[in-house]
């Protein structure tokens, strides 16, 4: 067995199924989960449609590439959402679900054989993190090492606290904007930062973007900045050791489609589609074209941005009142502060705080959060995460207005 395996840690559903084991939750109230980021409005009915009438493509091995027009339709929407003009055929990678391709361009970024004598190449990840990220880097042959979130910068990476002796070994940096799963976006001058430190590193920019498209403000600056549209503001039109990672999963509320593409600098791309050719991850006919139906029109994408603001400007007030939390900038979680109050029973219980508040709130009023320590890791000292929850905000509204009133009465319970 390939021995990197060992160094996986549990994905955070996992350790949470182990935390509230044995836990029967309160049978008078109904089951909300607010723990996975799993889209619950409805899939578009064009987007089904565009799967039926297109089931005759299925007797044919799909190119690895993609059709042209998926390409292209990819291409157009980075044209309108961002002003951007991408080569379809050399700077767009149709892939199967931001989350496949994310680690498999580890493998394909990462020399293993470099940087030995300073204990081999790194990876660097924002904290907390999407766990994909640690797991591509340990199974590539890398370390990986933690920029921890800042809560003064709206939980934003602090990517200064990263020394230049590790950036001296970096060989990928994973970039979450917006955030998950703190929602936070990344400004200009910060993609500036960056990109200072790849040119003097030659280190590889991941910038992943599923969250780009559900945002809460209204007006011409609105829609969050992408990192393609970072680098040719910055004077980088060529995306030089730059990839972007997009889906329609949330987007467009299809995450069972597994649909998305990567699009950057040329040189990767092509490295790209020579390992996915082999790795044998094309993309089905039948999803192509729903997927270019789904990248061609925009109209279901303001309605579900639309509903998700409506969502969290009735939420988030409800929540405040007990807990540390803000509207993000983006995305669609709360990042909540667990109240002190529950620092005494939690270190009774020999729990974090985030861990007893998660565990309590299921048993007494059914309602299922993710830890915030489950989606970091502890570096400079500190977990990040801790003492903190994670609530994604995908039901329905009258389901995620029910969970918060529990969550408010759970915490009032507590004095």
């Amino acid at each position: 067995m390939n021995p990197l395996l060992s160094k996986l840690q549990p994905y955070p559903f996992e350790r949470l199924r182990g935390l509230t084991k044995g836990v029967t939750p309160n049978p008078a109230l109904r089951a909300i989960s607010l723990g996975i980021g799993e889209p619950k409005h409805a899939t578009p009915a064009f987007i089904q449609q565009a799967i039926t009438d297109n089931l005759d493509g299925l007797a044919a091995y799909p190119a690895t590439a993609g059709e042209p027009a998926l390409r292209e339709a990819c291409a157009q929407w980075l044209n309108r959402r961002y002003g951007l003009s991408v080569d379809a055929a050399t700077q767009i990678l149709p892939v199967n679900g931001s989350r496949e391709a994310l680690f498999a361009l580890a493998q394909v970024v990462i020399d293993p054989t470099q940087h030995q004598a300073a204990g081999g190449p790194t990876i660097v990840s924002p904290n907390p993190f999407y766990q994909i990220y640690e797991g591509a880097g340990l199974l590539s042959g890398a370390r990986v090492v933690y920029a921890n979130s800042d809560p003064a910068r709206n939980f934003a990476a602090d990517w200064s606290s990263i020394p230049d002796s590790v950036w001296a070994t970096t060989q990928l940096l994973f970039v979450c904007s917006p955030g998950n799963p703190t929602g936070a976006v990344m400004p200009l001058d910060e993609w500036r930062k960056l990109f200072e430190l790849s040119d003097r590193h030659g280190f590889v920019i991941a910038s992943d973007e599923c969250y780009s498209e559900i945002y809460f403000r209204e007006g011409a600056d609105a829609a969050p900045l992408g990192g393609l549209e970072a680098a040719v503001k910055l004077g980088r039109p060529d995306f030089k050791r730059l990839i972007m990672l997009t889906s329609l999963s949330k987007r467009s509320n299809v995450p069972g489609m597994r649909s998305g593409f990567v699009a950057g600098d040329a040189e990767i791309i092509k490295a790209f589609l020579l390992y996915r050719t082999y790795h044998g991850s094309a993309m089905g006919p039948h999803i192509q074209r729903a997927s270019i139906a789904a990248w061609n029109d925009e109209a279901h994408v303001v309605e579900n941005r639309r509903l998700y603001r409506h969502k969290f400007e009735q939420v988030t007030p409800i929540l405040q009142a007990v807990m540390d939390v803000a509207l993000p900038d983006a995305g669609f979680y709360l990042w909540a502060g667990v109240p002190a109050v529950c620092e005494a029973p939690a270190r009774a219980a020999g729990l974090s705080t985030d861990e007893w508040f998660a565990r309590e709130l299921l048993a007494q009023y059914n309602v299922a959060v993710l830890p915030g320590s489950y989606l970091a890791r502890e570096a400079q000292g500190v977990n990040p995460g801790a003492g903190r929850v994670r609530l994604a905000l995908v039901a329905g509204v009258e389901e995620c207005l029910e969970a918060a009133q529990r969550i408010k009465a759970f915490i009032e319970s507590l004095g």
